[in-house]
C-alpha cells in the first residue's frame, strides 16, 4: 500500500481533482447565495415586495441551512463527502429552478428554503472533503483555490445580471443556476472521493514518513460522545460567537449592498450590481494570499487581522456620501478578507479538532453562521423600511465586526507548546 501511495504521488495525485470539482460547487451554489442579493432589487420591484420581504426570502434558506447543516456535518463523517455533495447538489438544483417560478412571497421562501436544504451539502461537505485529502500544512493553499469559486461566483453574477435583465428577466437568472446545479450532479457521483486512505493516496503534501499531527489535546478523546467533548471546549464556543458576529457583519453589507447603492446613493442598475463584480474579484484576491498565508501564521492570528481591516472598511462605507468610487474601494477591502473569513473559520477545525470530527464540529459552528445572517436581514429590512436609508443598520454592523475581533482574541493558545490555530 505505500509502495502505490509513493507511486501515484510521484505521477498523478487525485487531491487536485477533488479540489477542481468542489471549485465548480462552490462557484455555483455561491453564485445562487450571494447572487440574491444582486437579483433582489429587481425581484421585489416585480413582484411587489418590501426590503423586509426580501430579507424573509433569504432567511428561509438560511433557516433550512443552518437547521440541517449539523446533520450534514454528522453525515459527512459517517457516508462520505461524496453521497452527501451528489444528493444535496440535486435538492440545490430543484430549489433554485423553482425560484425562476416564484409569483408569491410564500412561493419564494419555500423554494428558496429548497434550495437551502441543497446548499447543506455545498459547503460543510465540500471544505472537509478538500481538508482530508490535503496535509495540514497544505490546507491554507487548498482552501485558498478552492474559495475562489465563490468569489467567482458572485463576480459572474454581477456582470451577467444586468445582460440577463436587458434580454430575458430576473427569473432566468435562476434558470442558468440551477441547470449548472443539475450538471454537477453527475460531475460530482463521477469524481468526488470522500478518503484519500481508501484509495491507497496519502493527503497531498503528505510526507509518506510522517505522522498525521492532533494539534489539540481533544485527539486523545475517544470517538464515543464527541460532541460532548466538542460543546465542553471553551474555544468551539468562543470561535462559534465570533462566527456569529462576522457573519452577521458581512451578510449586513453584502446581501443589500447593491440594493443601497441603486436606491439610497441613486447609482443605475450596471453601476450598482458592478459592487459584485469588484467583490467578488477582491474575494478571489483575499483568498488567494490570505489563506496560504494562514499556513505560516496561524489560524488565529489570520482571522484577528482579517476582523480588524472589516471592521475599518465597515465603518468607513458609512461616510462615502454619494462618492460611488469610494463605495467601490471600501466594498472592494472588505471582500478581500470576506473572501477568506469563512473557510478560515472552517480551518479552525482541522487545528483545534481531530481529523475524524471535522465535519460534526464544521457542521455544529454552521448554526453560529446562519443565526447571524438571519438576524441581520431581517433588522437591515425593518430599519430601511422604517427609516428609508441604510445608515442605522450599517452601524450595527461595523460594531458587530468589532464584536467578532474582541471574541476571536479570547481564544487561548493551544496546548504542549504548539503554535496557535
Amino acid at each position: 500500500m505505500l509502495k502505490k501511495v509513493v507511486e501515484k504521488g510521484e505521477t498523478f495525485h487525485w487531491a487536485w481533482v477533488i479540489l477542481a470539482t468542489c471549485f465548480v460547487n462552490l462557484f455555483i451554489n455561491y453564485s445562487v447565495r450571494l447572487g440574491y442579493g444582486v437579483v433582489l432589487p429587481e425581484m421585489i420591484r416585480t413582484l411587489g415586495f418590501d426590503r423586509t420581504a426580501g430579507g424573509s426570502i433569504y432567511n428561509s434558506y438560511l433557516f433550512s441551512y443552518i437547521a440541517l447543516t449539523p446533520l450534514t456535518g454528522y453525515l459527512t463523517d459517517r457516508l462520505g463527502a461524496r453521497r452527501v455533495i451528489t444528493v444535496c447538489c440535486l435538492i440545490l438544483s430543484i430549489g433554485v429552478l423553482l425560484m425562476g417560478m416564484a409569483k408569491t412571497l410564500w412561493m419564494a421562501c419555500l423554494f428558496y428554503a429548497i434550495a437551502g436544504l441543497g446548499a447543506t451539502g455545498m459547503w460543510t461537505p465540500v471544505i472537509t472533503v478538500v481538508q482530508r485529502w490535503f496535509s495540514p500544512n497544505r490546507r491554507g493553499l487548498a482552501l485558498g483555490i478552492l474559495s475562489t469559486g465563490y468569489g467567482l461566483g458572485f463576480a459572474t453574477m454581477g456582470a451577467a445580471f444586468p445582460w440577463i435583465v436587458l434580454h430575458f428577466n430576473w427569473r432566468y437568472g435562476w434558470y442558468f443556476l440551477g441547470a449548472g446545479a443539475l450538471v454537477m450532479v453527475i460531475v460530482n457521483g463521477l469524481l468526488l472521493r470522500s478518503d484519500p486512505k481508501n484509495y491507497g493516496y496519502l493527503p497531498w503534501g503528505q510526507k509518506e514518513t510522517s505522522q498525521v499531527n492532533t494539534i489539540d489535546v481533544l485527539a486523545q478523546q475517544p470517538r464515543g460522545g464527541s460532541l460532548t467533548v466538542i460543546l465542553k471546549n471553551s474555544r468551539f464556543w468562543l470561535i462559534g460567537f465570533s462566527y456569529f458576529c462576522i457573519s452577521y457583519s458581512l451578510y449586513g453589507i453584502t446581501t443589500f449592498m447593491v440594493d443601497y447603492a441603486k436606491y439610497q446613493i441613486g447609482l443605475s442598475l450596471e453601476k450598482a450590481s458592478f459592487l459584485a463584480t469588484v467583490h467578488g474579484i477582491c474575494q478571489v484576491a483575499g483568498v488567494l494570499t490570505i489563506l496560504p498565508l494562514s499556513d505560516y501564521i496561524g489560524r488565529k492570528r489570520t482571522i484577528i487581522i482579517s476582523n480588524s481591516f472589516i471592521a475599518a472598511f465597515m465603518a468607513g462605507i458609512l461616510f462615502t456620501g454619494d462618492s460611488w468610487v469610494m463605495l467601490y474601494a471600501l466594498v472592494g477591502g472588505v471582500a478581500i478578507f470576506y473572501g477568506a473569513t469563512f473557510p478560515i473559520y472552517g480551518a479552525c477545525a482541522g487545528d483545534y479538532f481531530p481529523r475524524e470530527m471535522m465535519g460534526t464540529v464544521i457542521g455544529a459552528w454552521t448554526p453560529f453562521y446562519g443565526l447571524g445572517a438571519i438576524l441581520v436581514h431581517w433588522v437591515t429590512g425593518i430599519l430601511r423600511d422604517r427609516t428609508g436609508t441604510y445608515d442605522y443598520a450599517f452601524m450595527i454592523s461595523a460594531a458587530m465586526s468589532a464584536m467578532a475581533l474582541l471574541l476571536i482574541l479570547l481564544v487561548r493558545k493551544n496546548g504542549r507548546g504548539q503554535r496557535e490555530g
